[in-house]
């Protein structure tokens, strides 16, 4: 059982200690394919931000209510306009960030992978997930 605990803790990884929004900015994919993006300069990375119509604040609650009612997410950051995520699958966790752009109405994002080079689209397919469940609201 303790080998199991420190396999699972290693495919975790650390929490990474530079996101957050820099420069009113999401901070920017490694150059591997293991992240997606709404701000990305390159089709690779880039995935679309969540739209949405009405109220900034009552779209950001809309999608705390989302996430909250995954399995796979822990919510570890909330601000009047900004939402940190951990997104686990079976050995790894991945880190997804949301910021509000009320004037705009999206909601921009990131979702990246802790450990290793492709995630094999999982990053972006879970964002789709998220978006369809946040459209059906």
């Amino acid at each position: 059982m303790t080998i199991f605990s420190a396999l699972l803790a290693a495919c975790a990884g650390e929490r990474p200690m530079n996101l957050g929004v820099k420069e009113g900015m999401l901070v920017a994919c490694p150059s591997s394919p293991n992240c997606v993006s709404s701000l990305a300069a390159d089709a690779g990375h880039l995935i679309a931000p969540l739209s949405f119509s009405g109220d900034p604040a009552a779209a950001f609650a809309r999608l705390q209510q989302v996430l909250r009612q995954r399995q796979d997410a822990t919510i570890i950051e909330v601000r009047a306009d900004y939402l940190r995520v951990e997104l686990r699958t079976t050995l790894f966790v991945d880190d997804a960030e949301f910021l509000l752009d009320g004037e705009k109405k999206v909601i921009q994002l990131r979702s990246a992978s802790r450990l290793g080079h492709s995630d094999l689209g999982k990053n972006r397919s879970r964002i789709e997930e998220i978006r369809t469940e946040f459209s059906r609201r």
